[in-house]
């Protein structure tokens, strides 16, 4: 399929716009010179954005739809845009603690899928691309010992979990569940409808960004919170030392507008990750860098020598071959996080 470049006219839709990772995308589609159409849940919200992209004029446009879910809520919104980046999700890690009932989850993510790529194949005569925004979760299984881990594996043991434990399940492993099933819907639609179609898909699994948003964000999300905590309360050992995925959300941003312009990204579904650490090594990048914090007690040292433990370790050569993503290194993601945190008076 052709590659979408920022010639001007070329103009994308972002699910979700006023969301974590997709107010970092629309901010870096504009950047680079593409005329970008968000959707929104509120006008509320819409003008909001509308103020923080004001300096870019009418190339940001917003349009509210309240309920992604909805059948056809899609067919206007696409007609005349050249590419879909659809990274809403209407469940996310910020409210997994909410519900109980496991479609709460499942439901709204497949069908909001489901919504978009339907009304693409069906009114989107001009679009080239879809880019999928899905996640490491829909990847990752539970693992007992180091697991070298690529595009290939699929986390479907958490649907299985989900079948055998229902609404007892931990939250957490309905929001992974939820990742898997709508990625798969993704996938088989494309592939039942692949000959007919004037568009091809990319899908993106990333780790999850811990940069903090700018103010286009109305809530901060969970992998935000789950760093603030992580450097700034007491934790148990083996969180100190259990291994996690980072990537920047600025690189995250950049990789969704990279899948546009990069044609052998076509058909292929991506791990995008800038590397891997232990929550005590990020500790210990910002003890070296703010002691300051760890004589007011704002922020804790935790266990300094303490051995990693390593699970997970994701192949990521596919986004380095087709992406060729410049990562910012742990140490400038971590202490730009802090910065955000300062600024906003939350570290003291």
């Amino acid at each position: 399929m052709p590659i979408i470049l920022p010639n001007g006219n070329a103009r994308v839709l972002v699910t979700g716009a006023n969301g974590y990772v997709a107010a970092w995308v629309v901010r870096s589609l504009l950047d680079q010179g593409y005329i970008v159409r968000g959707t929104v849940r509120s006008q509320n919200k819409g003008e909001q954005l509308k103020k923080v992209f004001e300096s870019d004029g009418d190339r940001f446009e917003y349009v509210i739809v309240d309920d992604f879910t909805k059948e056809g809520i899609f067919d206007e919104i696409v007609k005349d845009v050249d590419a879909i980046e659809h990274v809403a999700s209407p469940v996310t890690e910020s409210n997994t603690d909410t519900y109980e009932d496991p479609q709460i989850y499942i439901g709204p993510a497949v069908k909001g899928t489901i919504s978009i790529l339907k009304s693409a194949f069906e009114y989107g005569t001009n679009v080239k691309r879809v880019v999928v925004t899905s996640s490491l979760a829909a990847i990752l299984r539970p693992l007992d010992s180091p697991t070298a881990l690529d595009e290939r594996d699929w986390g479907d043991e958490w649907v299985k979990l989900i079948e055998e434990q229902g609404k007892q399940a931990p939250s957490v492993y309905k929001y992974f569940c939820s990742k898997v099933l709508s990625e798969r819907a993704a996938w088989e639609f494309y592939n039942t409808h692949k000959a007919e179609l004037q568009w091809d898909l990319v899908v993106i699994n990333p780790s999850h960004p811990p940069l903090l948003d700018f103010k286009a964000v109305s809530e901060v999300t969970r992998s935000v919170e789950l760093w603030y905590e992580y450097m700034a309360k007491e934790q148990p050992d083996e969180i100190l030392r259990s291994s996690y995925n980072y990537i920047d959300v600025r690189d995250l941003a950049n990789a969704h507008v990279k899948s546009l312009k990069r044609e052998a990204a076509g058909g292929e579904r991506i791990i995008v990750s800038g590397g891997r650490s232990t929550w005590q090594e990020t500790r210990n990048v910002l003890y070296a860098s703010k002691p300051q914090y760890y004589a007011s007690g704002g922020l804790l040292p935790g266990k300094p020598d303490i051995q990693p433990e390593i699970r997970a370790i994701f192949n990521t050569e596919k986004a380095q071959r087709i992406l060729d993503i410049p990562y910012k290194s742990l140490e400038e993601t971590t202490l730009d996080t802090l910065a955000a945190f300062e600024t906003r008076g939350l570290v003291v």
